[in-house]
């Protein structure tokens, strides 16, 4: 266990807590059964002696759950925030970054709140940059295929029929949906960020498997890519309040984080 552990945290700079060590056995079970191992221990054997035993073992320990339009609201103030941005300064493209995107749900979700609340029909079309350090999440989300277990996850009939199509059993995203989204790998953690600045930065449920020295870290490193007058997106769980001093919690919109230094 400790082996496969520690393969995680030097790939992705994410520690396995307690409270998610069962399950370990549960989601390395398929790659067991594809290499033919018995046992996690012959699995730790082999990750050793492999870099690609190991990515996978690392993409398997990876915690993917998500859904669309998870915490509705908080995606309502996103998309708020862009459209006062848009009034403010009309000829400026607005910037999103979805990091720890998973399976492309959130930025599926914010594609097409924007085009449902009109936002750039006005002006620029929102650019959305998601990443993931997971090239299998990210095959996923390109390919805008979905089950229909996770077509129904936070999906109501009407928003399923005007973006999705079924193909077989699965929901398959309208390619220009899809096209709205620029998917990319990327470790938040020590990768070289996306060039530019972000008028929004969404980060949700990814720093809570960070320690509190890489924590301080992201942050730091979000905050040198968003602009003065940005937004933060965080998890439920997750602050900045006792965590760094680049971020403080937004005058303007209530649960999200703005720079420290921003405007006033």
């Amino acid at each position: 266990m400790g082996v496969l552990t520690a393969i995680l945290e030097s790939r992705t700079g994410q520690q396995l807590a307690a409270n998610r060590e069962w399950r370990v056995e549960t989601v390395l079970k398929p790659l067991l059964r594809e290499l033919g191992l018995d046992s996690i221990d012959a699995l730790a054997r082999a990750a050793q002696g492999s870099v690609e035993i190991g990515d996978r073992v690392a993409d398997a320990l990876l915690n993917q759950e998500s859904s669309f339009f998870r915490d509705a609201a908080v995606l309502d103030m996103v998309a708020d925030a862009v459209e006062a941005l848009r009034i403010e300064q009309p000829r400026r493209r607005p910037r999103i970054w979805s990091a720890g995107c998973s399976f492309g749900q959130e930025p599926l979700s914010l594609a097409m709140l924007f085009d449902e609340k009109g936002v750039g029909r006005a002006g620029p079309v929102p650019e959305i940059v998601a990443t993931d350090v997971s090239d299998i999440a990210l095959t996923r989300a390109r390919s805008g295929r979905y089950s229909q277990f996770e077509i129904q996850r936070g999906l109501p009939v009407r928003r399923m029929v005007r973006w999705f199509e079924t193909e077989g059993e699965e929901w398959v995203a309208n390619p220009e949906l899809v096209r709205r989204i620029a998917f990319r790998r990327m470790n938040v953690v020590s990768d070289p960020l996306p060039i530019g600045r972000f008028d929004v930065i969404l980060c949700r449920n990814v720093l809570l498997y960070l320690n509190a020295e890489l924590r301080r870290q992201v942050f730091d490193r979000f905050a040198s890519v968003i602009r003065p007058d940005g937004v933060l997106v965080l998890g439920a769980g997750e602050t900045v309040i006792g965590q760094t001093d680049a971020f403080r919690p937004s005058q303007r919109y209530r649960g999200l984080y703005e720079p420290s230094h921003g405007v006033p």
